[in-house]
């Protein structure tokens, strides 16, 4: 170095006397003591790095206080709370009950329509059976009306024709019980079991079909017992009507069996006014009738009763009987005759010897002919109530597959309205949730980051809406949420604008400090330059370190400002002239020992700012151990350029915890706030040594206390260039022209730290 700065920054080209407040100062009176190895707090001066456990508790730079728990806040509570659950299982379970009401409604309808099929089945069953009954009874009217008059005159020539309506009979009746099979095999549900025990019955009765068969018309003058017997027969086959009336609830199909029922009974009582009648004729016209009292009446009331059948057959029937009855009622003179015949003949006793002579056979041909047209209509209504059970069947098929269909369709447009609305929400809310959970974890730390590094006017503070801009209460959610958005940001703003304007002050008062320090260390130093006496120099020195220590003081506002020194050296200087211009700016420089320091030199542009590092780090070191104690400096050349420098103290050491929580805030500074002025010492250590790549660590000295391992990189080690050592050269406490060099150092970052 050529020569040395003076306290007011001007350069001499001569270089000037060691004084005391430039250097190590060997003084007479013994150095101020520094403070008792027992007390646990920061240097009083504030500029020491505070080790935690060795001061009053308080929180750590840059650490946010505690945040209360909102007013009322319970917790969210189980997961299987309705509060937790989410959107769309709210929604499906909002949706679940009228689908699950509409769907069960609808399956009831469509069960009752299943069973309206089933019993429509049945109802097929019943008029196939009843198709039957009829034919079967009508076999037994044939039968019976036919065999009446030769079975009653004992002619031989009939008995061909009885056997073949008896062989038609049984085969009628086979058909029959077969078909009652089915009607067995369908009661097992307990639909039909009415029916067949009626079947069962009616079996049974006409089992009995050959005991009638064996007495028929042999009674004298009593035909009436052979007609009234298989009238039983064919009046049980002819309530199976009814008891198909019984088994539905169509009343469509109760109608049509009611009349039936009706139509068929008259058709009967016709019937036996044929037999009684056959019975009562001789076999030729030349012979005389005979009708006994009984056989008389007994027809008679078939005949009114016949006409009281027909009647109720026209009330049940309603609109059209007449047209369905002409083929019997008029247009017929063959029926026309035989009807009068017959009423003229039961009028009364013996009207019928006074009428016109007529062979029984002659009188089946004449009733005959109604006898079948009534049949004909009874087969008409037959075919008319299979008609209504097919069309009934295919309307409640029609029906249940509607019903299906129809709830098909509606869960279908239930489910996916559900999914739209669904999924329109929670478009709407997960876009929402990504935003905000974007702008709480990226864009506003981003955006404080940058607020706090560059001009607030350079940053870009607008803010981009959520996107979602629905009336609903979404929307309005959303709309709360970009003006919250929009406030955090102008806070943000607001609070780095008020931070700027903190720095801007801490600047200013450095600057005014440093100005009148740098007038008080100039005034030291004139009085220093002139005072022999040995204690009052001593003195002088003592104030010229409290200058120094006050004008670091100055310089660590710069530092929280976030300022750079106003000037820096233009040339290397080597390491051992830094370390002591850091020793000199110490109040306990006395007890600070330099050795086995490498001769390596220190970038210019970090000369300043290296000397108040290891000066913060020498006064934390001095000011926590004992005064009767050294502290030791060393420095080490590594083999790739860079130097390692080690502070050792021998104080009362730290717990590996807060050892990890210094280390933790060097390596990483926290943002300035109030905890920074009570540790400033250890915020300054870490923005400096942030400022300049310079790592530094703490950690526990073999020999007690504590160890300050300082790690410089090459392009301050070394100014860029490779390494050069020079074996056997190093510091210790050095020669004059080293101590001179250092004083020209300290004198140097006095004058504000010109170049040299």
């Amino acid at each position: 170095m050529q020569g040395r700065f003076k306290r007011d920054g001007s350069a001499s080209a001569e270089p000037e006397p060691q004084h005391g407040g430039t250097g190590p100062k060997a003084v007479s009176s013994s150095p101020q003591h520094a403070q008792n190895p027992g007390q646990d707090r920061p240097s009083d001066s504030g500029d020491g790095t505070g080790r935690p456990g060795q001061g009053t508790a308080a929180p750590a730079s840059g650490q946010q206080p505690p945040v209360k728990p909102a007013k009322g806040s319970t917790g969210p509570g189980p997961r299987i709370a309705l509060r937790n659950w989410r959107i769309s299982t709210r929604l499906v379970s909002l949706l679940a009950l009228p689908v699950v009401a509409a769907t069960s409604l609808g399956a009831m309808r469509i069960s009752q329509s299943v069973e309206d099929i089933q019993q429509l089945d049945n109802m097929k069953l019943l008029t196939e059976m009843t198709k039957q009954a009829t034919e079967l009874a009508h076999a037994l009217q044939e039968e019976r009306d036919q065999s009446a008059g030769p079975l009653a005159h004992g002619s031989s020539s009939g008995a061909i024709a009885v056997k073949g309506d008896r062989e038609k009979t049984d085969r009628a009746r086979k058909n029959f019980l077969d078909s009652s099979e089915a009607i067995d095999a369908a009661s097992k549900d307990g639909n039909l079991v009415g029916v067949r025990d009626s079947l069962v019955g009616l079996a049974g009765d006409l089992n009995d079909l050959e005991r009638i068969r064996s007495t028929a018309y042999q009674a004298e003058d009593n035909s009436t017992q052979t007609v009234e017997a298989y009238h039983r027969l064919i009046t049980h086959l002819l309530d199976l009507s009814q008891d198909m009336a019984e088994a539905t609830s169509n009343p469509e199909m109760i109608q049509r069996t009611r009349t039936l029922a009706a139509f068929s009974s008259a058709k009967e009582y016709a019937s036996i006014q044929r037999a009684v009648l056959a019975a009562a004729l001789p076999a030729s016209n030349t012979g005389k009738p005979d009708l006994a009292e009984n056989d008389r009446l007994y027809a008679e009331s078939a005949l009114q009763s016949q006409k009281s059948e027909i009647r109720s057959f026209t009330s049940i029937y309603g609109d059209g009987a007449e047209e369905l009855l002409k083929p019997i009622s008029e247009g017929n003179p063959v029926i026309e005759s035989s009807d009068a015949y017959a009423g003229r003949a039961l009028a009364k006793q013996g009207a019928l010897g006074g009428l016109d002579k007529r062979s029984y056979q002659d009188w089946l041909d004449d009733s005959s002919t109604k006898i079948q047209q009534m049949k004909n209509i009874e087969l008409k209504l037959l075919e008319d109530m299979e008609q209504q059970a097919r069309e009934l069947r295919s309307e409640s098929e029609r029906e249940a597959i509607i019903s299906g269909v129809v709830i098909l369709l509606v869960l279908g447009v239930s489910l996916v309205g559900a999914f739209v609305v669904a999924r329109s929400m929670i478009r709407s809310l997960r876009r929402l949730e990504d935003t905000a959970t974007r702008v709480a974890q990226d864009r506003l730390p981003e955006l404080v980051k940058q607020l706090s590094e560059t001009d607030p006017q350079d940053v870009d503070t607008s803010v981009e809406s959520v996107g979602v801009h629905s009336r609903d209460e979404i929307g309005r959610v959303a709309a709360a949420f970009d003006d919250v958005h929009r406030e955090a940001v102008r806070l943000a703003a607001e609070q780095a604008l008020l931070r700027g304007n903190v720095n801007a002050m801490f600047t200013n008062l450095s600057r005014r400090s440093q100005g009148l320090i740098q007038r008080q260390l100039s005034l030291i130093s004139e009085l220093e330059s002139r005072e022999a006496d040995p204690d009052q120099l001593s003195s002088l020195f003592k104030l010229d370190h409290l200058a120094t220590r006050m004008r670091r003081n100055g310089e660590n506002l710069l530092v929280l400002a976030g300022e750079e020194p106003g000037r820096r050296w233009t040339r290397p200087v080597p390491l051992v002239d830094v370390l002591r211009a850091a020793a000199s700016e110490v109040e306990q420089y006395e007890r600070i020992e330099l050795a086995s320091v490498p001769t390596t030199e220190v970038a210019g542009r970090v000369v300043n700012d290296l000397v108040h590092l290891l000066a913060e780090l020498l006064e934390n070191a001095t000011s926590f151990s004992s005064p009767q104690t050294k502290v030791k400096v060393t420095g080490h050349a590594l083999p790739d350029g860079r130097v390692l420098i080690e502070i050792h103290d021998t104080g009362i050491g730290l717990s590996p915890e807060d050892l990890a929580a210094i280390n933790e805030r060097l390596a990483s500074p926290p943002t300035v706030d109030v905890s920074v002025s009570r540790r400033m010492g250890l915020f300054v250590v870490g923005r400096l040594s942030q400022r300049h790549g310079i790592r530094i660590q703490l950690r526990p000295s073999d020999s007690g206390g504590t160890t300050a391992l300082v790690m410089l990189p090459v392009d301050v080690a070394q100014g860029g260039r490779k390494p050069q050592p020079k074996p056997g050269q190093g510091a210790g406490n050095g020669g004059p022209a080293a101590a001179q060099a250092a004083a020209g150092v300290a004198a140097a970052r006095r004058g504000g730290g010109r170049s040299a």
